[in-house]
Formats: C-alpha cells, structure tokens, sequence
C-alpha cells in the first residue's frame, strides 16, 4: 500500500526518527508500516516503550489522554512523545482536538514543540519534557 506524502519528506524524518533509533508504536493504524516504509533498516519499531528512543502514541478517545499522563511520567528526559489523533477532516473524526492534547500534555509537564500531518486520517503532536527555568 503506497501511503500519499503531502510534503514529500518521508514521514520518518518529519518525525525525526534517526538511524539505530527504536520507537514504539502504541495503537497505531495498521498501515502504520506503509507509512514509514521508505525508513533507514537502522530504525527499529517494537510496540513495547521500554527502551524506546522515541514513543509514537495514537489515541482516538478523550479517555485515552490520560495515557499521555502515564508515558510523561515513565519518559526520560531525552524521549520523544508523539501523540496522533484523528484529524477533524477525517470521516474516523471521534472530535478529539490538537488543543485537547496540549491541554493534556501541559498538565503532566509536557509541551508541545511541532505539529505534523501523519496521512490523511491522523494528525501528531511532537511532546517533550518542559525545561527548567
């Protein structure tokens, strides 16, 4: 399955997955490898977040933002949290926002530093742990 590349940067790199990087893949869509499949051989992804360089957190519920809260307080400081939801374009909309991610993310110390379009469906909000002043 050939995935559309709106900006025609690999999802991967959007994401800012690096070669020996292993990323977990948490709830993801089950084309999630069509996604990324033009990424280094180097980069690995398991659905477990232990030992992961980076998390990638897809959510479809209000309820699941809590999980947000869970991965924050696990998370080294230098972990990346990605979290998706579906866009409110999509016909899989569950009216879950960007802001209520955010809003989620703030209150477990995390602040949002880009936004990416994954595909058509999903959109992702790159977390990371808020620095001290």
């Amino acid at each position: 399955m050939r995935v559309a590349d709106y900006s025609g940067t690999p999802l991967w790199k959007k994401l800012g997955y690096k070669p020996g990087m292993n990323v977990a893949i948490l709830n993801g869509p089950p084309h999630y490898a069509a996604l990324v499949e033009r990424c280094p051989d180097t980069i690995s992804f398991t659905r477990s977040s232990k030992h992961a360089d980076a998390i990638h957190l897809f959510i479809t519920e209000a309820k699941e933002l809590k999980a947000i809260a869970g991965h924050a307080l696990a998370m080294p400081p230098v972990i990346m949290l990605w979290v998706s939801w579906r866009k409110l374009t999509s016909k899989l909309s569950t009216g879950l926002r960007e802001d209520d991610i955010r809003k989620a993310a703030l209150a477990c110390g995390l602040v949002d530093i880009k936004v990416c379009a994954v595909d058509a469906d999903w959109s992702g909000l790159k977390l990371v742990r808020r620095k001290a002043p």
